[in-house]
């Protein structure tokens, strides 16, 4: 599975935190993630992310392509709900695609480890 990990800034902290929790699951996979996120994670985990571009500089969209193109079966994007973001229609326009295209999404810690949990039971992703 190729599992794209984004998070705005003031979720990168816990977004690393979370990869670290499922990191032999995730380990298992292929994973894709905007510039700074994606940095951080190789960084500060054992993960190995390829890095598109920053969100505000066309990560979410290039992300999206992804999605459209059928590389990336699914999405964890923990956003800040709090602070309005200056490419919000790129994240917009993301998150519809997943609709669109029936990709699981997961915009928090909750949902996201209900969706790796859900992708592990379906034997999609690698335990």
């Amino acid at each position: 599975m190729r599992i794209a990990l984004i998070a705005h800034d003031d979720e990168k902290p816990e977004m690393v935190d979370w990869a670290r929790e499922h990191e032999s699951i995730l380990a298992g996979n292929d994973i894709i993630g905007t510039g700074t996120t994606g940095g951080r994670l190789n960084d500060e985990t054992a993960l190995s992310v390829t890095r598109m571009e920053s969100g505000p500089l066309g990560g979410d969209l290039v992300i999206g392509a992804e999605i459209v193109t059928g590389n990336c079966d699914a999405v964890v994007f923990f956003r800040d709900p709090m602070t309005a973001q200056p490419h919000e229609p790129d994240i917009s326009a993301l998150l519809r695609i997943c609709d669109v295209r029936g990709v699981p999404l997961a915009t928090n810690r909750a949902s996201a480890t209900a969706l790796l949990t859900g992708l592990v039971d379906s034997g999609s992703a690698e335990s």
